[in-house]
């Protein structure tokens, strides 16, 4: 079956492929909420979260000396950052205790989204600077991707959108409540 393309102003050629619109990524893109500075004064997002409620600041679980927050801009539903409390840029700089409990969160966020929404993988990783991709370079966190099998589709390839099938705030009560308990 053919048709007509629809007439849209604005985005390019005129073809026959319709358009999903995310006009939520403008503000990543336009950098709402990016600090201003390197300081933990300027503005930073990971310093001012764990002032804000677990549902406010999307806070999955509090540790000691690090939490986990789903990420405002996922890449897959489930996608979880553990931030240490401290603001500090860089690996190297962190606390043993800091370091030891960014590692036991992580572990623990890839048991509840395993629990939750039967991820089949992860990309697990941090970007170090603003060079090597690093949105929020000045406040160290590192990300927890979940994957299925599949989730790379036409979407993301083709069409340069992702398909997120839940509401961050009912990601963040459904993994809170299969947050396994050391």
């Amino acid at each position: 079956m053919t048709s007509e393309p629809e007439q849209q102003w604005g985005v390019g050629i005129q073809d026959a492929f319709q358009r999903l619109w995310t006009p939520h990524r403008m503000a990543y893109i336009q950098g709402e909420n990016k600090p201003t500075g390197p300081g933990a004064d300027d503005g930073c997002p990971f310093c001012s979260i764990p002032a804000k409620s677990d549902e406010d600041g999307l806070i999955v679980k509090r540790g000691e000396q690090v939490y986990a927050v789903l990420n405002l801009y996922p890449y897959n539903g489930g996608h979880l950052m553990v931030v240490p409390y401290r603001h500090v840029a860089d690996y190297t700089d962190l606390t043993e205790p800091e370091t030891v409990e960014l590692a036991a969160l992580t572990k623990q966020a890839m048991t509840a989204l395993r629990t939750a929404s039967g991820a089949h993988g992860f990309n697990i990783g941090m970007n170090q600077g603003t060079v090597a991709g690093a949105g929020i370079a000045a406040h160290l966190h590192q990300h927890i991707v979940p994957r299925w099998g599949g989730d790379t589709n036409f979407m993301p390839v083709v069409g340069h959108t992702r398909v997120l099938p839940q509401l961050l705030a009912d990601t963040r009560k459904m993994l809170a409540e299969v947050w396994p308990t050391v």
